[in-house]
């Protein structure tokens, strides 16, 4: 009975994962199809290089080069990790090698209550006290490529924190015992065997991190001014996903346009894949030299 059991359950498992991948390929087939009159009729380079995003002029020739939207996604993304790799590994740390299991239990559900709370929240909370704090110190407009990357950055810490605390606990309950009994101290401990034994856990968590900050729509929206400008730290950007979000509903279906959002969909996804392949190798790399 046990052994039909496991059968089945393998069964389900792969079947579930089979799903899983098909799915997947879909997407990616539906998207690809679907950018194709774009690619065929403007051309791909003109479309990852070119700085003109003007799809509605009809005296003179349309534009649809998305290279600033694509910088400003990147720029974005990386001020957004950068803040909450800082905040995210110290908190973890802290959480791991300093607070008690029952402290830790306390304070992890609330942490993970972040991750919930709707963008659209993020959006006002960032439009009402961020923007607002860059305009009293005298800029124009608080809208900007810094206060999407703060923004950014609050959302994505429990994603940080999570996987980052989960690893250290696993590494200090292995290494706690001995180290007590050897007389080192518990924050030495901290920094010189558990933040080192962490890194492929910090990357792992830096991976999701970014994958979620590149695809936010609803707060960078609110709070970087959607501007297809070239992007500044304190100047307006738009991300790909916002680009997506303010225009597919008026783009009309099958013309250029249309296809042209398509395109950087594919765009954001090629470059998420490319994210997570140079983390992995990251990993196996770091895993070769002894690191992790």
């Amino acid at each position: 009975m046990r052994k039909t059991e496991d059968r089945i359950f393998h069964a389900l498992m792969g079947l579930f994962s089979l799903i899983t991948v098909l799915l997947l390929a879909f997407l990616i087939f539906f998207i690809f199809r679907e950018s194709q009159t774009a690619i065929r009729e403007v051309g791909l380079a003109e479309l990852l290089t070119g700085d003109q995003w003007r799809p509605l002029i009809y005296k003179d020739a349309p534009s649809y080069g998305m290279r600033n939207m694509i910088l400003s996604t990147l720029y974005v993304a990386a001020l957004a990790v950068l803040f909450a790799l800082v905040i995210g590994v110290g908190t973890a740390l802290c959480l791991a090698c300093a607070a008690t299991d029952r402290q830790r239990t306390l304070v992890m559900p609330y942490i993970d209550l972040l991750a919930s709370i709707p963008s659209v929240i993020y959006g006002f909370i960032g439009l009402y006290i961020v923007v607002k704090f860059f305009e009293k110190l005298g800029r124009a407009t608080g809208e900007s490529i810094l206060a999407g990357g703060i923004v950014l950055s609050v959302m994505i810490l429990p994603y940080m924190i999570s996987s980052c605390c989960d690893t250290m606990v696993r590494i200090r309950s292995r290494y706690g015992d001995a180290s007590a009994a050897m007389g080192v101290s518990k924050w030495y401990m901290a920094g010189q065997m558990v933040l080192p034994a962490s890194v492929r856990g910090i990357l792992i968590s830096m991976a999701l991190a970014t994958g979620r900050a590149m695809g936010e729509t609803m707060a960078v929206m609110m709070v970087m001014g959607n501007s297809i400008a070239f992007p500044k730290l304190l100047g307006k950007g738009e991300t790909i996903s916002a680009l997506i979000a303010m225009e597919m509903g008026i783009a009309e279906v099958g013309s250029t346009h249309y296809s042209a959002l398509y395109t950087a969909g594919l765009v954001l996804m090629v470059l998420l894949f490319a994210i997570n392949i140079v983390f992995e190798l990251l990993k196996k790399r770091l895993a070769k030299e002894g690191a992790v």
